[in-house]
């Protein structure tokens, strides 16, 4: 007696679904993704990994690599796929796009297990020497602090221009002032 299978299509478990649903709006809501592999990491690292992540204001998560891609397919960023591949983790920009790329490089410098294999921003793919180019660029405040500090200076030049003519009369009222107590 031969059983035939019959072809069922499984339906997916509740908590996949929720799993790639909460990832989904994460992925919407952020600036930029970096993959990483984190093969070889013990869970202090990952933990300090995660905390100076954490200050950054970036968020890293770890799932299924099929998961993955559905969620980031659903936003139509395919560029990923290849990436996704081996124990995988991703790390999500919520402020600033440039964080991730940052903290990541700095990290694997000190950490050799731990590897950055490319990631996205402004719908495009990022490769390792982007990254890497990124990682050397300043912070989104400092980038604003030099913009305001330029943005100050010719101001406060002509202020300095237009101050000048009333600063030499209040001079010029002094010297004549303390002539006459003189006298």
């Amino acid at each position: 007696m031969i059983f035939l299978k019959e072809d069922k299509k499984r339906e997916p478990k509740p908590e996949k679904v929720q799993a790639v649903e909460d990832f989904l709006k994460r992925v919407q809501a952020s600036k930029s993704a970096v993959v990483t592999g984190y093969t070889g990491l013990t869970v202090e690292e990952v933990t300090d990994l995660r905390a100076k992540l954490f200050h950054a204001k970036v968020e890293y998560h770890v799932m299924k690599n099929n998961l993955a891609r559905i969620a980031l397919n659903r936003c139509n960023i395919t560029v990923l796929d290849d990436l996704l591949t081996g124990p995988t983790a991703i790390a999500l920009a919520m402020e600033d796009a440039v964080a991730p790329a940052r903290v990541l490089t700095k990290f694997a410098k000190d950490h050799e297990k731990l590897t950055v294999k490319g990631g996205w921003m402004d719908g495009r793919k990022i490769t390792l020497q982007d990254i890497k180019a990124m990682s050397n660029l300043p912070s989104r405040e400092v980038l604003l602090a030099k913009a305001l500090g330029s943005m100050k200076s010719p101001i406060s030049g002509i202020v300095q221009v237009l101050a000048g003519p009333a600063r030499k009369l209040v001079y010029a009222l002094n010297a004549v002032a303390q002539a006459k107590a003189k006298a």
